[in-house]
């Protein structure tokens, strides 16, 4: 999916521009001002396949928290031009992004702002088949990596490789969509940069032993968002509610999956088809200690942090323009 970003990015800013006046929820003028009794329609849309990554969401629309805040909320399934897009171009209200891949989406103007961090830190890592070597970044020398072929994930392997004491250009990069870690460690690949809540709990639950590099632990400035929860700009300036509303409803769901995983993890399994049980309820138990972490409120993006993280991108020349200081995030429409 993130591959797919650089492609869209154009046409997302095309359509965004018609959908500025046009961008409307249930209410007769899109704005706040309509009745209350009228539920305000809301379209939060995925980033990829129903993951633990959306729990918090389909809790509070099965448990009545967004009907409680009088939302009619539609949950869309991730579209081919990817959810960024989407969202930008009015088609949908929220949904779901990363730090990084939300950079270059931002130096193409299209308007959109992270509204809450999912996951408190970024989790993210490099994963290789235990025994291989690649206990730290210097060991993916001689090794086979299977990149999303983008330039600020090559950007940040470099960087962890040659912090570790590594010659980068002995890595092998070899492009490739892995859809299956396990049987890609199995054939020519020897590591990949997976999101440990989903993968890494996956081979934790298949007895498949691996080694395992978390990204931020090589480089603080590497302890960015991901994923996030993103909003139509127009929307917000708009109907500021309506998206306070929406927040307020969607921390109580992940407020729910952080005291209640298994029932959190149920009421994912009968929202999406096709999920693996086990993992599920091993990836939810996980990640209740990951939404917040250390602290005290859901969704929190510390600006420090966010701001380093973009910092570096600067830096390096890994952005067409300099991102401004704050640039591309709120804590606004949280709940106070």
């Amino acid at each position: 999916m993130k591959k797919l970003l650089a492609v869209v990015l154009a046409a997302a800013l095309a359509l965004s521009a018609g959908a500025c006046s046009s961008n409307q929820n249930s209410a007769s003028d899109g704005t706040d001002s309509t009745a209350a009794q009228e539920k305000q329609k809301v379209t939060f849309v995925l980033d990829w396949g129903a993951n633990t990554n959306h729990t918090g969401v389909f809790v509070a629309q099965k448990l009545g928290y967004y009907e409680e805040a009088g939302l009619d909320v539609t949950i869309a399934d991730a579209p081919e031009d990817g959810a960024t897009a989407l969202v930008a171009s009015g088609g949908a209200q929220f949904g779901v992004d990363f730090q990084d891949s939300l950079a270059p989406a931002l130096n193409q103007g299209l308007p959109v702002t992270a509204v809450a961090a999912i996951i408190q830190h970024n989790t993210s890592g490099i994963v290789s088949k235990k025994g291989n070597g690649i206990t730290t970044p210097k060991g993916l020398e001689g090794k086979t990596y299977a990149t999303w072929d983008m330039p600020v994930e090559q950007a940040i392997l470099k960087s962890i490789v040659e912090t570790d004491g590594g010659d980068f250009s002995k890595v092998n990069l070899v492009p490739s969509t892995v859809t299956d870690v396990i049987s890609a460690l199995e054939s020519n690949i020897d590591a990949v940069w997976i999101y440990y809540a989903w993968d890494g709990v996956a081979t934790k639950v298949k007895g498949y032993e691996t080694d395992y590099i978390t990204i931020r632990d090589i480089d603080p400035v590497f302890d960015y968002y991901t994923p996030v929860i993103i909003a139509n700009n127009d929307f917000l300036s708009r109907n500021p509610e309506t998206a306070k509303k929406f927040m307020a409803a969607t921390a109580k769901g992940y407020e729910y999956a952080i005291e209640n995983p298994k029932e959190a993890a149920d009421i994912l399994l009968e929202s999406a088809e096709g999920l693996d049980e086990d993992i599920v309820y091993e990836s939810q138990e996980w990640l209740a200690d990951q939404y917040k972490a250390e602290v005290e409120q859901w969704g929190y993006i510390d600006p420090k942090r966010w701001n380093a993280f973009y910092q570096w991108l600067n830096e390096n020349n890994l952005v067409e323009k300099p991102l401004e200081e704050n640039e591309g995030f709120t804590n606004e429409y949280l709940p106070e």
